[in-house]
């Protein structure tokens, strides 16, 4: 059944007259499509007498803030204007005070060039009296201001048509952008689909500024606006860099994005390639130092060439826009919406942002109209559009973020936090209360709908009634300490300075201008800042006198993550001032007085569940404050329809807006029989517990890994420790955890009480490797003498002791020289953490010669916790969702999801089997790789069509080696529920029920099943990646990807650092290797180089596209990349590596990826092949250069055919917001 709900709908067709009429109900109106009546006569209409075109509601008074603002009473017209993606909606207050509304199409080239230029002639038509030709410019002499929202900007970064840009970047870095962060959008995508850049084409510039040390033949310090000293290594090479650029605007490129190295901190460089191409004819330069001066030059570079691409467009629209008026509008104050919430004079709006100026206004909307009149509690905005869904929250202050992606392009600026979260139009808001089992259950109290009355125009809205705003941001590297506090309150007064003149020379008065100073601060030795105000802190005789941000800071982390760490510094990397120009309307609403019962316009026929129902209709501007309405019944005027379903009520506020109570569903109840819509619902519940469960190990761990690098995940399992649900946070995580749940059951057996948590790592226990500590929890239920679920978290420690800090050694040859081991300990007994007896685990590898306890007790101590914290809500979850159905209900949908999973399989397996028979090809397929010691991995796959089964075996495979190659066999499942679920090819649950129709058989003592003392690091990062290659081969489904995670670990007595590195994905039948990206079992992000060479003592020299290196075939193979680190310390530099030996496969006569190498360049320049596993001492100047392997081609390289259209179909929609960012990181990490 549908549930109550309140839904904003299309708009009702209007008759000739202007009123709604008959059943039938789309978007749009007032189209101009009949003959225009209007009454010219000379004066100004009023009341009954005003010319009405269709679609024009009633009127409504407004009351100014101020005599300046919008809305001021001086004879002229004030426009407020939304142009979305389908509709154009206008607000204009008119001279006197009254308003008038319009919706029409934003694209209707039959009728009119302009949407907003259409809206605005139509408006001043109807109110002048007299016709306004569309092929005139319209007189601007009665127009005050035109604000105005749109999704130019949007659109052009969606369907990638805005202007043709060059990316002018730091030697050495000319595929920065293309790699990224190295991640992968989709994890079970093997085609890996990736947003194209923005960019035409690239200039590396020869220039280069790192941050200084006192080294032997430094050059002279310069400091940079963050405080930090730096070193010019290399000026700009302006000369050389004129002729390219000749080039590029022989080829008709005009537009340019500037993106150097530390240029957040030192901008010269930039501006002088700036100055060069603007003197060269450029028609628009961004200089990633003023589109976004914030350190990370990924996402700093992403903003500047998002902004080379959509300023220029959006100029042309706002030029074109102009050209409709007298005058271009000179004397017209013209303001557009920015991404932020805030408004911008039109000649400073700018490509980056205004990706969200159309969402934006409907944010501040509803803002302005709800919150207060609901007495000030939290609102969740809903505004379904014509082509996307927004959903957003208001709790007193715009809530923004400083980093998003749209569209496949991370922007560094201010933006609220605004999430699309599916596709316009027919999308539909609804609640549905939760229902008991064989029992009734009461409904929880209801939320109430808030529609406001101009709803349909509530963007329009919003910008009538937002400010302008003017912000001024700067880097920083202070510490937020006593000594730093009048250096900080001069760089934000300087900023508050720029913030005010900007404002006042727009025409606010000082009075008017509001200031607020923010500091962008984090915890030393984190990534995770948090952009503070001050404004509920005030200053004290310990804080800047701009305010206490400490104080603010330190609020807001505990709320953020549930903890503090007050022993460690605070660092400050940004000063932002926001200053505001109050402008905006108010409005007054004069409540209609009730003049009896409300009146019913007609009455039609709507289907719910149970069948047709008669439901009045009612038409808005007929009702009168206090006026109630029972549901079912349409509330419509001319520019929105609100559906009140059964069960609900509707009552007019004061205000004029609607509030929808919604009530609850007549009671049923859901037995354990399978239905698809309960079986969708428990699915999402059961995906939600593992998600929740995530959501509070991030929030209360302390260590980077977990908090920030997000490298864990949680899972529910069954009372046999069957998973039921995992979150894809990290794919070799995917099956493993299974094995160690069921390990527990039968090792500990019944020995399991209430208040126990047991821990374990051990790799013949289930676990991966040793730094990844597993936490169980069983879940007890009253009159249940054994656990009825388990839940359990896995989370890599940075360190638990060994031969290696980091707990990763590339020569480890047994276990104990990996680190602390847990077969099954009692980390929680009886509620009682047993932090003695971890500590001394924890501290026991230190016991072994050459080897050391952990590293770091205190951050593993924190992350235990913080497990079984997670653990917790896990459990409290499990508790409510068996509470409201009962256990028989929730054990039985467990049951029903694991077969849904089963089901996609044997689906899968049945169809691949088909289509051999169909081509006269056997059943048995088989497939043979290698590591690069020789020891092969070998399997038979026997496919059962009428089971829709499998045997995957792996019989022949090599025996255990004594280094660290040896996979535990929880690795291999988790590499083939990886590999069935790519082959599935749709989104369906990971548990249990993926590996119910497959056999697996691998033989003991083998590499991919080593005896209980074999080391095991390598394997878990290194021969999971063949498994998958020898799996995906076998059934044809790609070719080779690199096949290596090509991990890099340095350190020495203080600092360590540890990444992986991306390489070449395997192409496939439709699809050419996506290069430079992360694939298969891992998907971990990569540091950005600006805060790799802040942190540790190293220099990139280089990291791009090693080109060529892809397999060549019809579809080429992905390229690997080439990754210099010239070091400034004497260190210890550790490659565990593979692929340097045996290459990549290519498939169906496609030719193999190139192999992997590491070389290490001495400063004497004697070049040594360092192998693909090794440790050695590098000194200053010593560089290591890193060429990761290429992916494997698809095809005959030589085959004539052209090459079909691409396979891979765009999103439906461009999810985005934080919800979205979150996920997002889960899943790269």
């Amino acid at each position: 059944m549908e549930t109550p709900a309140a839904r904003g709908s299309g708009t009702p067709e209007p008759d000739a007259t202007g009123e709604p009429g008959g059943p039938r109900f789309r978007a749009g109106g007032g189209r101009g499509q009949g003959p225009e009546r209007v009454r010219p006569n000379g004066r100004r209409a009023t009341g009954a007498d005003r010319p009405v075109l269709p679609g024009l509601p009633a009127e409504e008074s407004l009351l100014d803030s101020s005599p300046t603002t919008m809305g001021s009473p001086e004879g002229r017209f004030h426009f407020a204007i939304d142009r979305g993606g389908t509709f154009t909606d206008v607000f204009a207050q008119c001279p006197g005070g009254h308003v008038r509304v319009l919706k029409l199409l934003s694209e209707d080239p039959a009728n009119y060039v302009d949407a907003p230029t259409e809206g605005i002639r139509r408006i001043l038509e109807q109110e002048g009296g007299m016709l306004l030709p569309r092929d005139r410019p319209l007189d601007t002499s009665r127009i005050a201001s035109i604000r105005m929202g749109t999704t130019v900007a949007t659109n052009a970064l969606l369907e990638r048509c805005g202007e043709r840009v060059a990316l002018l970047v730091t030697r050495g870095f000319r595929d920065l952008l293309h790699v990224g962060t190295q991640a992968r959008e989709d994890l079970f995508d093997l085609a890996v689909p990736m947003p194209e850049m923005l960019y035409e084409e690239v200039l590396e510039v020869d220039e280069r500024v790192v941050l200084y040390r006192e080294e032997p033949g430094a050059g002279m310090p310069v400091k940079g606006r963050t405080g930090d000293l730096l070193e010019v290594q290399q000026p700009v090479d302006l000369g050389g860099l004129r002729g390219k650029l000749e080039g590029l605007l022989s080829r008709g490129i005009r537009s340019l994005a500037v993106v150097l190295m530390h240029s957040y901190t030192w901008a010269q460089h930039e501006q002088q390639v700036g100055a060069l191409a603007r003197e060269l004819g450029f028609t628009h330069v961004s200089l990633s130092s003023e589109a976004m001066p914030m350190v990370r030059i990924v996402p700093r570079g992403h903003t500047a060439c998002a902004d080379a691409y959509l300023t220029p467009t959006i100029q042309r629209y706002v030029q074109g826009f102009r050209r409709g008026f007298q005058g271009q509008l000179k004397d017209v104050q013209v303001l557009f919406m920015r991404s932020d919430g805030g408004l911008a004079p039109m000649d400073s709006f700018s490509g980056s942002r205004a990706v969200l100026s159309g969402p934006a206004g409907g944010v501040v909307g509803y803002s302005a109209t709800t919150y207060r009149v609901e007495g000030g509690h939290p609102v969740i905005g809903f505004d379904m559009g014509g082509t996307s869904t927004d959903v957003s929250r208001y709790a007193g202050e715009f809530e923004h973020v400083f980093e998003a992606s749209t569209a496949g392009v991370t922007l560094q600026a201010p933006q609220l936090d605004i999430n699309t979260v599916a596709a316009g139009g027919g999308s539909r808001l609804f609640f549905r209360p939760l229902r008991g089992g064989a029992r009734v259950c009461r409904s929880p109290p209801w939320p109430r709908l808030l529609p406001q009355r101009h709803s349909g125009l509530l963007s329009a809205l919003g910008l009538a009634l937002a400010d302008v705003v003017h912000e001024a941001q700067e880097p920083c590297s202070l510490p937020y300490a006593p000594e730093t506090f009048v250096q900080l309150d001069q760089r934000l007064s300087r900023l508050e300075e720029q913030c005010v003149d900007a404002l006042r020379a727009q025409g606010f008065p000082r009075a008017q201008i509001s200031t607020e100073s923010f500091l962008h601060l984090r915890y030393q030795g984190t990534d995770c800042a948090l952009m503070v105000s001050a404004h509920q802190h005030p200053a004290t005789a310990h804080s800047p006198r701009a305010g206490d941000f400490g104080a603010g800071f330190v609020e807001r982390y505990m709320r953020e993550f549930g903890f503090i760490i007050p022993e460690r510094p605070v660092v400050v990397d940004d000063v932002r001032v926001r200053g505001t120009g109050r402008s905006g309307l108010r409005l007054e609403y004069v409540p209609k007085a009730q003049s009896g019962p409300p009146r019913v316009d007609k009455t039609t026929r709507c289907y719910f569940e149970g069948g047709y129902q008669e439901t009045p209709v009612y038409l808005l501007g007929e009702l009168g404050a206090g006026h109630k309405l029972q549901g079912p019944c349409l509330l419509i005027d001319s520019n929105s329809t609100i559906l009140v379903e059964p069960a609900c009520q509707a009552e007019v506020t004061e205000t004029g807006d609607i509030r929808i109570s919604v009530g609850a569903e007549a009671p049923g109840t859901v037995g354990a029989q399978l239905d698809p819509i309960h079986l969708s619902i428990f699915s999402h519940r059961f995906m939600s517990i593992a998600e929740q469960m995530g959501r509070i190990l991030q929030r209360t761990a302390i260590s980077t890994n977990i908090k920030e690098r997000l490298d864990f995940s949680c899972a529910l399992f069954g009372p046999d420790g069957g998973l039921v649900s995992n979150a894809p946070h990290i794919p070799v995580h995917l099956g493993a955890m299974q094995e160690t749940v069921q390990f527990q059951i039968q090792h500990v057996g019944a020995d399991l009480h209430p208040g126990d948590v047991l821990l374990s790592n051990h790799p013949c226990a289930g676990g991966s490797h040793l730094p990844d500590l597993t936490v169980i929890t069983p879940v007890f239920w009253p009159g249940q003498t054994r656990p009825v679920f388990y839940v359990a978290s896995r989370g890599h420690h940075a360190d638990i002791g060994g031969i290696t800090p980091g707990s990763m050694p590339p020569h480890s040859t047994t276990l104990q020289q990996e680190g602390a081991i847990f077969l099954s300990f009692r980390l929680v007994q009886a509620g009682v953490f047993q932090e003695e007896a971890v500590t001394e685990a924890l501290r026991a590898p230190g016991n072994i010669p050459g080897c050391s306890g952990t590293r770091n007790l205190h951050d593993n101590l924190s992350d235990l916790r913080a497990q079984v914290a997670a653990n917790q809500k896990g459990i409290q979850l499990v508790g409510e969702l068996i509470g409201q159905y009962g256990l028989d209900v929730v054990q039985a949908y467990m049951g029903h999801i694991q077969a849904n999973a089963e089901l996609a399989v044997r689906d899968m397996l049945r169809a691949f089997g088909t289509s051999r028979q169909a081509q006269g090809l056997p059943l048995e397929v088989s497939a043979e790789d290698h590591m690069d010691d020789g020891s092969p991995i070998r399997l038979r796959v026997q496919i059962d069509v009428s089971e829709g089964s499998a045997v995957f075996d792996f019989s022949g495979t090599g025996p255990e080696v004594l280094g660290n190659l040896n996979a535990p066999r929880a690795i291999t499942l988790s590499a083939l529920i990886y590999c069935l679920r790519c082959l599935v090819g749709r989104d369906i649950p990971l548990n249990q029920g993926c590996l119910a129709p497959v056999h697996v058989v691998i033989p003991k003592g083998s590499i991919l099943d080593p005896s209980p003392e074999a080391a095991v690091v390598g394997g878990n990062v290194l021969t999971s990646q063949r498994v998958v290659d020898v799996i995906l081969g076998a059934f044809g489904a790609c070719a080779a990807s690199q096949g290596c995670m090509n991990n890099v670990t340095l350190g020495n007595a203080h600092m360590g650092y540890y990444e992986t590195v991306a390489g070449g994905a395997g192409a496939g039948p439709g699809w050419h290797g996506r290069s430079g990206v992360h694939s298969h079992m891992t998907n971990t992000r990569i540091t950005d180089p600006e805060i790799l060479e802040s942190r540790y003592p190293v220099i990139l020299r280089r990291f791009e596209l090693r080109l060529g290196s892809g397999g060549r075939g019809r579809f080429r193979g992905g390229d690997g990349v080439i990754r210099e680190l010239l070091f400034r310390e004497e260190a210890l530099l550790s490659v565990l590596t593979e692929r340097r030996a045996f290459q990549p496969y290519g498939l169906m006569g496609g030719e193999p990826g190139t192999r992997g190498l590491n070389l290490l360049i001495r400063k004497g320049g004697r070049t040594v092949n360092l192998g693909g596993k090794t440790s050695v001492l590098v000194s200053p100047g010593d560089v290591f250069c890193l060429h990761t392997p290429g992916g494997g081609g698809y095809g005959d390289p030589e085959d004539p055919a052209p090459l079909p259209a691409s396979l891979l179909q765009p999103l439906a929609f461009p999810e985005r917001g934080s919800v979205y960012e979150y996920r997002r990181a889960q899943e790269t990490v």
